[in-house]
């Protein structure tokens, strides 16, 4: 009966497997076996093991974090047009960036509006970083930072954009992350080689779609863990009422009963890799819960992290599991801060917005840095840290910055690019970059180059990309 499920006798598998598995079989029943370490060849020597890759989600002000403009101070509530900076709309790169953005929506405001913030030079090397970001800050020493990055999206499409290099309407590509994965694969066979961590962004601006893998499949796309150890993977659990014991012997026989389906379909190459599915489900089910939690930290480490404040608990956590994740093989670890509803997008209230907000994840991000440096693991981990856009340097609703695709701010850490470096410029009123553009897919392209990746090498067949989709290395920040 069971082989007239399914004319190629397939059906009676996979009803077997799901039986075996119950929901958690439903939703693996597309998890394809991972590439491992010992199968992936870079296209040259790596100058980074793994990736921990920052997100705030709704465009940080890069005039109050990371490229403070004082000039803003001295001509605030002035129309651009009335500072010496009057002939910045003139600006040839601003003008073409211009012609794409969506009609109607987030106009270059003109009235100019002072930060909101101080600052001072901070770490050993005195890079001007605002007062938000203190701890950060104090680590600018280890720090590579960008002030010349730009995009053309000037909605929160340009979420997606960053992380595919295209537009919005170009449709859902695959993500850094996923070629990560594509080109190198996995280093633990027991946990996902791209992990999520955070709130990703909502529907309108990407959602799932800002780590996804497009047209590589979803064997190449993020897995969303969340950082509460008793139920981390939600969509694999067992259930409560299921010991492990039992689970064990209800993998045993699953195993069983795909053996002697492999016996009787040998070429069957779907059946052998979902056989493998259900194993990496079951193993991560084991693996997972132990990365995430915590028990094992030493109580300074915790304190270090911020989870004994209120404030920094929340973010403190994700933090520290991207770095227990990090050491345990996983290759790309994404983290998101700001959620479905992109808090950053500070279009009113700029200074409660960001300073709230900054105060949440300062310090556990200046902790991850600090933690990897001394457990002799920044060196083999890229750090990088990003938003979407900048924020005007004219006012929005009278307190607010709009969103800003002109210049704005990215840094990265650890992972062979230099400590200490400040490389590129927007103009005095942060406008717009105006020394050593990149465009985000050079981000992309330095991220792939220090794993030992050349993006032009990755091609698929009949899927054709632009020169710009690859990028190039940001080769002065390189150490």
């Amino acid at each position: 009966m069971a082989q007239r499920l399914c004319s190629d006798g397939k059906g009676r598998r996979i009803f077997l497997a799901d039986a075996g598995m119950g929901l958690a079989g439903l939703a693996l029943g597309t998890l394809l076996p991972q590439k491992l370490v010992a199968d992936a060849v870079p296209h040259f020597a790596p100058k980074a093991k793994r990736v921990i890759w920052l997100f705030m989600l709704g465009g940080v002000s890069h005039v109050e974090s990371f490229d403070p403009k004082p000039e803003l101070n001295k001509h605030a509530g002035k129309q651009l047009s009335e500072t010496p900076h009057r002939d910045t709309l003139t600006n040839p790169f601003v003008k073409e960036n211009l012609k794409a953005f969506v009609p109607g929506q987030h106009q270059i405001k003109l009235t100019l509006y002072p930060m909101q913030t101080g600052f001072k030079q901070r770490g050993k090397n005195g890079v001007a970083v605002s007062d938000w970001f203190p701890h950060i800050g104090d680590q600018m020493h280890e720090v590579s930072l960008i002030r010349s990055a730009w995009t053309t999206d000037n909605d929160h499409g340009a979420i997606l954009q960053f992380h595919t290099g295209r537009h919005i309407f170009d449709g859902y590509l695959p993500t850094l992350g996923s070629w990560v994965h594509y080109g190198l694969g996995s280093m633990n066979e027991n946990l996902p080689a791209y992990v999520v961590l955070g709130e990703p962004p909502g529907d309108c601006c990407g959602g799932n779609g800002t780590h996804g893998s497009g047209y590589l499949g979803p064997e190449h796309a993020g897995v969303s863990l969340d950082v509460n150890p008793d139920d981390p993977l939600p969509f694999v659990s067992p259930g409560k009422e299921l010991s492990k014991a039992d689970q064990e012997r209800e993998f045993a026989l699953l195993k069983k009963l795909n053996g002697m389906s492999a016996v009787e379909y040998p070429h069957d190459a779907a059946l052998r890799a979902r056989i493998k599915s259900y194993e990496l489900a079951f193993r991560m089910q084991m693996a997972v819960p132990e990365a995430i939690q915590d028990k094992e930290e030493s109580e300074e480490t915790k304190r270090m992290y911020g989870l004994d404040q209120e404030v920094t608990k929340p973010f403190g956590q994700v933090c520290l599991a991207a770095r227990r994740l990090s050491e345990r093989g996983v290759r790309f670890v994404q983290v998101y801060h700001g959620g479905a509803g992109n808090a950053w997008d500070s279009h009113k209230d700029l200074k409660k917005n960001h300073g709230e907000l900054a105060m949440k994840v300062d310090k556990p991000i200046a902790a991850l840095l600090k933690d990897l440096k001394q457990r002799g693991l920044l060196d083999e981990t890229l750090v990088v840290w990003a938003t979407e856009f900048g924020r005007t340097p004219g006012a929005e609703a009278s307190n607010g910055r709009d969103h800003h695709p002109f210049g704005f701010s990215v840094w990265m850490a650890g992972g062979g690019v230099k400590a200490g470096v400040v490389h590129g410029a927007t103009d005095e009123i942060g406008f717009h970059a105006v020394e050593n553009r990149h465009y985000v897919t050079d981000i992309h392209a330095t991220v792939l180059h220090q794993m030992g990746l050349d993006p032009r090498k990755l091609d698929i067949p009949g899927r054709k990309r632009i020169e710009v989709d690859y990028g190039k290395p940001i080769r002065e920040i390189l150490a």
